[in-house]
């Protein structure tokens, strides 16, 4: 018997036994006693909701993976700044997302503009102990799960933007701009695919967000670098480049392992669906395409380092691997894994290639955010039309375009009027001293202190 042919919830513990007494019937006999086990529109309902559990609390984790990349890449003394953003912003992200942001992302029937702006409103679970038939939709999932999942998505552009501004900017201003992008600015463009909106209409495809969240967060980090300048000494006259190292490069690879992990949550949740054997199996496929992806970049910068610098260089081969994931996220489905490799190596090139532009262009990224999110996703948004055939790249072009173009004007407003009001980059003393004695008072690394 080959168990592959179930169009069913084989994987369902509680239908092993069932499944194990018919090892030797016909499939159809197999397929006719599973249905008789209970495989209910409530047991696809419950499986659907686990996937988004389960997907949420992997893409959770990858808040602790920005952290801790982001720790490494900073100079001991603002590391503990970095770690109070993260957590800070995460919180942050939760309470905004919830306030108004979930239900402008996906408003329904409540748009204010049709197709452009949801309806601000505040989210409400489902009541305590409601049974399966007040719930509402059994193709589905429960609010409360969906809600959780879509929220891991918002606070990753966040922290997408902690990184590559880290350094000089203070602490309040970088929070203030979190509450604004977490419940307004990622919600509103989130809308116009996932939400059913306008782009959707378009024929426009992001899977599980290269554009949506990666490239929305490498605008707004991208537009906060030029609005808030380079970090003291970062660039010479001539043009000269001053590497700055971060301090403690094992912190970095632990983030980007973590990071590695939770995108298995990241995209393979994305799937929306666990409630039978071909939500499975595709499951399945976008969890080994992301692991496909994610390697290739790895070793696509692993190599071009090699060429180019004579050495690899770790931080790039890390930011390779975190490249090639998010090349895959537009579409970790459809592509072979041949295809998903060729896509997630050209990630790992592209970062090797842009973090050099960025500095003669004399943008201070200090994680290389810009590089892995922004540019490796317009590249996976492209690279949709090579596997996806309902796809085209004109509605491709016209999201990548689109999405930029809103996250970069929202983003530079706010920094703006952030800048004008609060101020947002500290001054030359504290930075020199360090963010965390300065802002915080409070260091990472007490017994290493000079003073």
């Amino acid at each position: 018997m080959n168990l592959k042919r179930l169009s069913s919830l084989a994987a369902t513990a509680a239908l092993l036994p069932v499944v194990a007494l018919a090892q030797d019937a016909e499939v159809e006999e197999v397929v006719e006693a599973v249905a008789m086990a209970g495989v209910t529109p409530e047991v696809t309902f419950i499986f659907n909701t686990l996937l988004f559990i389960i997907g949420g609390f992997l893409v959770f984790f990858m808040a602790a993976g920005f952290c801790m990349l982001e720790a490494g890449l900073v100079r001991s003394k603002n590391t503990t700044m970095q770690l109070l953003k993260n957590i800070s912003l995460f919180s942050l992200a939760s309470i905004a997302y919830f306030a108004v942001g979930f239900l402008i992302m996906y408003p329904g029937d409540a748009w204010i503009i049709e197709g452009w702006l949801g309806m601000p409103a505040m989210t409400f679970l489902e009541p305590v102990g409601v049974s399966f038939e007040e719930v509402g939709d059994p193709e589905y999932a429960s609010v409360a799960s969906d809600f959780f999942f879509q929220l891991m998505f918002c606070a990753a552009t966040a922290s997408i933007v902690s990184g590559a501004v880290a350094e000089r900017i203070k602490l309040w201003p970088f929070l203030v701009f979190v509450i604004v992008l977490t419940g307004l600015i990622y919600p509103i463009q989130a809308s116009w695919s996932w939400g059913g909106g306008w782009l959707d209409a378009v024929g426009f495809s992001d899977f599980a967000g290269s554009s949506i969240v990666h490239s929305a967060g490498g605008w707004a980090a991208l537009t906060g670098i030029i609005i808030l300048g380079a970090r003291a000494g970062k660039y010479g006259p001539g043009g000269r480049v001053n590497p700055i190292p971060g301090s403690n490069l094992a912190l970095s690879t632990l983030g980007v392992f973590i990071l590695w992990l939770g995108w298995f949550g990241f995209n393979g949740g994305s799937e929306l669906a666990m409630g039978g054997a071909d939500a499975v199996a595709n499951v399945s496929r976008i969890m080994a395409n992301t692991n496909a992806a994610a390697a290739a970049g790895a070793v696509g910068a692993l190599i071009l380092s090699q060429i180019m610098y004579g050495k690899p260089d770790l931080t790039l081969v890390l930011n390779g691997a975190l490249a090639g994931l998010v090349a895959i996220t537009a579409e970790p489905l459809e592509p072979s894994l041949f295809l998903a490799t060729i896509i997630g190596a050209i990630g790992g090139v592209i970062v090797v290639l842009t973090v050099p532009l960025m500095d003669k262009l004399k943008l201070d990224d200090v994680v290389g955010a810009v590089p892995v999110h922004l540019f490796a996703g317009i590249w996976g948004t492209i690279a949709v039309i090579f596997s996806n055939s309902d796809a085209s790249l004109v509605a491709q072009l016209i999201g990548i375009v689109a999405i930029g173009a809103f996250m970069a004007i929202a983003s530079a407003i706010v920094w703006l009027i952030i800048k004008f009001t609060m101020g947002l980059r500290v001054d030359e003393e504290a930075e020199s001293a360090g963010l965390d004695k300065v802002e915080l008072g409070m260091e990472a690394y007490p017994e290493f202190s000079k003073s």
